[in-house]
């Protein structure tokens, strides 16, 4: 399978590193990855952060890997056992083709003890520290209120399929996060989706370009869809704010 033929690829590729482990996450780990539509959420942890030198073996092996089949879809952060305590902190990250600084989040943190996929070297409970769980419910608290919520008022992105995927999608796992004090894929949370009232057309949309055919481009389509994404996502976020903040 071209996933597991550019994993190989990637794995040869970071060796000169030494990476103490490389796991993946998200999808790819979760059993709710689709070839070609899923990004592949990678972790690499090194004997040390990464320095000035490191940096530029990243970038050079990202560079020579990106004419492979679904290499625009790897993201990789880049840890050290020595900063990998602290979920605010942000490290290394190569992804949409570019280095950029991002934290581990306490959702990926938990996905890795959960279920994380071990690609290489020792697993994430021998070096990544538990989550407790009022950390992870104060943080998918604070990423509704703080990033989802005023992103519902932006009315231009949810023109776009990514938007409406994730806002909907995060929204349920949010919930049941919230409400069980468990993680969900992104397939379970499009099921939950009808019964949390989400609009039954935008949900039969986000499923067949996930799942199935999509329907081509429409604009009126995605203004309909936009509205009705938008209409149920603020009440939504606001009444799941209200109800765990």
């Amino acid at each position: 399978m071209p996933t597991e033929a550019l994993l190989g690829r990637f794995l040869d590729a970071v060796t000169p590193l030494r990476p103490r482990a490389v796991w993946a996450h998200g999808s790819l780990a979760g059993g709710d990855y689709q070839e070609g539509r899923s990004d592949l959420d990678l972790i690499a942890v090194l004997p040390q952060p990464p320095g000035l030198g490191a940096v530029r073996q990243v970038v050079a092996l990202h560079r020579r890997l990106r004419h492979e089949p679904l290499a625009a879809r790897l993201h990789c952060g880049y840890l050290a056992p020595a900063t990998l305590g602290d979920p605010g902190r942000t490290h290394l990250t190569w992804a949409h083709g570019h280095v950029l600084r991002r934290p581990v989040t306490p959702v990926t943190r938990r996905e890795l003890h959960a279920f994380g996929r071990v690609l290489h070297g020792e697993p994430p409970t021998r070096l990544l520290p538990p989550v407790p769980d009022q950390t992870l419910r104060a943080f998918v608290v604070q990423d509704q209120r703080d990033f989802w919520r005023p992103a519902v008022d932006r009315a231009r992105l949810w023109r776009q399929d990514i938007w409406v995927d994730l806002g909907l999608l995060t929204f349920a796992r949010a919930t049941v996060t919230l409400r069980e004090g468990r993680l969900i894929s992104k397939r379970e949370a499009l099921a939950e989706l009808p019964a949390l009232g989400a609009p039954t057309e935008v949900v039969d949309d986000i499923a067949r370009r996930r799942y199935g055919d999509p329907a081509p481009p429409n604009d009126g389509r995605l203004t309909r869809r936009a509205a009705l994404t938008r209409a149920y996502l603020g009440p939504a976020i606001d009444a799941l704010v209200a109800a765990y903040g």
